[in-house]
């Protein structure tokens, strides 16, 4: 764990300069369009539902209530942000519908579910073994090649608020030990419902098991599935390992998560109202990214207290193994034309 505590230090500073640029901009006055809005001399509350599927006391979950503080903080109660943890407002798919059809609503999502949403090139941020430390993920996300990205999925009708919040490296909690590659053939590990993260267990060996995951633990209780894969803090949040005790550090994905909302919803905003929200997502980020590495610690001691084997495996094994999913037809039909070496120089800085 020496890795987090190195960039601990570093991650605050680094994220608090240049965050406000591509995706995370508030829309400037345009002819004719409806984008950042002037503001009418009194201004009604703004209520938006903050859902996602983490539980409380996670560190997205702090993070979200920290931004919620700040923006009926700074806004002077101009905007108001409700936050519902826990699946209260549906799964991921089903807030994303929501925001489509025009709700005030915001949720967590990543590149894997906006190559579903008509952007197939963000699919590839979510391969597997893509990053090797948090450094080359921002520096992807402060690159021309991801503004493009962002850009093109608010034509889809999905705005991007803010992409600095870090969800966590993915490992493995399953009922069985994975101690080589070899173990995960035929194992049922849940994934979220996006084709990237089936595709990205599969090339791994495993039979990918699409499902929310507020139906994770039940489906392990029962059998339907052989694990699943998440980071440690949620995995320890949402007391998982009462019903799987192996734990394999896998480090598939290192997820940074993003915060969307509505590209119509977003456009509605006034300016200013656009600019709090984003600046205070970006700052709520920074806090929930403080947190994460604190609970990391604590919930891998957690999970050992409670009986949980702790596997270590050959990275090297598994990350060749994931080269066949750079290569797909499934992917690279739709990909632009050399997007892996572009995103791999992007993510140099």
């Amino acid at each position: 764990m020496k890795y987090k505590k190195m960039i601990a230090a570093g991650l605050t500073a680094a994220m608090a300069v240049g965050m406000l640029t591509g995706c995370g901009q508030a829309s400037q006055p345009s002819e004719g369009g409806t984008a950042g809005k002037t503001a009418e001399p009194e201004t009604q509350q703004v209520v938006i539902q903050l859902g996602y599927e983490n539980n409380p006391g996670e560190s997205i979950d702090l993070g979200c209530n920290e931004w919620a503080r700040l923006v009926e903080e700074k806004s002077g109660g101009d905007i108001k942000i409700e936050v519902f943890p826990s699946s209260q407002l549906g799964s991921k798919v089903d807030l994303i519908d929501q925001m489509l059809a025009g709700a005030p609503v915001i949720t967590l999502a990543d590149g894997a579910f906006y190559a579903d949403r008509g952007v197939p090139d963000f699919g590839i941020l979510f391969g597997p073994y893509l990053f090797s430390d948090w450094e080359e993920c921002w520096n992807l996300t402060e690159s021309p090649l991801y503004n493009r990205l962002c850009g093109e999925l608010e034509e889809q009708g999905i705005k991007i608020l803010t992409s600095n919040w870090i969800y966590g490296d993915r490992h493995i909690l399953s009922k069985k030990p994975i101690r080589t590659l070899s173990d995960m053939k035929g194992m049922k590990i849940r994934v979220p419902s996006n084709d990237i993260q089936v595709q990205g267990m599969q090339v791994l060996g495993a039979n990918p098991t699409p499902m929310a995951l507020g139906d994770v633990y039940t489906a392990l209780q029962q059998g339907t599935i052989d694990g699943f894969e998440q980071p440690i803090t949620v995995i320890y949040a949402g007391k998982y390992y009462e019903a799987a005790k192996y734990l394999t550090l896998s480090e598939h994905v290192k997820n940074n998560t993003t915060w969307i909302c509505g590209t119509d919803f977003f456009n509605s905003l006034t300016a200013e109202q656009q600019k709090i929200l984003i600046e205070c997502g970006e700052e709520a980020g920074i806090y929930n990214n403080e947190q994460y590495f604190e609970q990391e610690e604590q919930a891998l001691e957690g999970l050992k207290a409670a009986g949980v084997e702790v596997i270590e495996v050959d990275k090297d094994e598994f990350r060749k193994a994931a080269e066949q999913f750079y290569q797909l037809d499934m992917f690279t039909s739709v990909w632009s034309d050399g997007l892996y070496d572009e995103v791999k120089a992007s993510m140099k800085g």
